[in-house]
């Protein structure tokens, strides 16, 4: 695989492939599905489980996607993508290309399981998960990605508790510790870095894993026009880190000399407006202790 894959105005498809859909406004998983299909290409038969981007995109007449896409149940994203793949084999096609959009749940909870199999078997899929961290789709419910101390409807903010006690699952390493060929993790906040990455997972020739950080204005109780930026400094405050697993070996694709300020991006967003200056700095030592064991990996 080149690992000199980039991507471009002059290289990405210039036809959307997923357009006037009715998620909300600033959504950064519609953001995620679309600059993927316009890596991907015309020539790809898409999953999508239950999630926002399913609830948003199966409603007719409004169907936004232009490619072959599938409404799928909210377990077994990883064995349809098997399941597509075999098919097509079957019937001989050539030059195609398969993804699945599973959000956190569905990745790290609920999918879980189907998408282990996947990576065993070793088929020729992509595995996108779309993260903003909770079930958006059935009312902001905690999943295994809620970071500590967010707000969710099923993890409230009170006197006794600071909203989500656990820590966000490592779906990145969980995944490389299946020894898969490829597996990244990106931000919609660096979409460039993202769609590189795209690139790299169509010429894997076995299954690839991808989890882009994909905030949600709604569940983060942020405006719509800040999605982005959010993205870009979850990235800048260290508690989310652009990376590659290949080969055995895990890389870096960015690693600040300081951080940007962790208070600011978390204050931000509604989510986290409960916070204490110790619950804040809980967080801080946490996201210390990931970098330092990230770092220890990419050495």
């Amino acid at each position: 695989m080149d690992n000199n894959v980039a991507v471009n105005a002059k290289t990405i498809h210039e036809e959307e492939f997923f357009y006037g859909h009715k998620a909300c406004a600033g959504c950064g998983g519609s953001i995620a599905v679309r600059l993927a299909l316009k890596v991907i290409g015309p020539r790809v038969f898409t999953v999508i489980p239950a999630n926002c981007m399913s609830a948003v995109s199966f409603l007719y007449p409004v169907m936004p996607f232009s490619v072959n896409a599938l409404g799928a149940s909210f377990p077994a994203t990883g064995a349809i993508l098997s399941g597509i793949e075999a098919a097509a084999k079957s019937q001989g096609l050539e030059d195609y290309y398969i993804v699945g959009f599973a959000g956190d749940g569905g990745t790290a909870d609920i999918g879980l399981q189907a998408l282990s199999g996947a990576i065993d078997r070793n088929d020729r899929v992509i595995y996108i998960c779309y993260d903003n961290e909770a079930y958006m789709n059935t009312g902001v419910q905690e999943s295994s990605l809620t970071p500590f101390g967010a707000k969710t409807t099923t993890s409230p903010a009170g006197q006794n508790r600071p909203g989500t006690i656990t820590r966000k699952k490592n779906m990145f390493e969980i995944v490389a510790a299946h020894h898969i060929g490829y597996a990244a993790t990106a931000s919609v906040g660096y979409p460039q870095d993202y769609m590189n990455k795209i690139a790299k997972a169509k010429q894997h020739p076995g299954i690839s894993y991808i989890h882009v950080m994909a905030p949600c204005p709604t569940g983060w109780s942020t405006p719509p026009d800040l999605t982005v930026a959010l993205g870009k400094a979850a990235v800048d405050c260290g508690l989310w880190y652009l990376a590659e697993y290949q080969e055995g070996n895990f890389k870096l694709n960015k690693d600040p000399k300081e951080f940007g300020s962790l208070e600011k991006y978390l204050l931000q967003q509604g989510r986290f407006k409960h916070l204490t200056t110790e619950h804040i700095g809980e967080i801080e030592q946490q996201r210390d202790a990931m970098w330092q064991k990230i770092r220890t990996k990419c050495q």
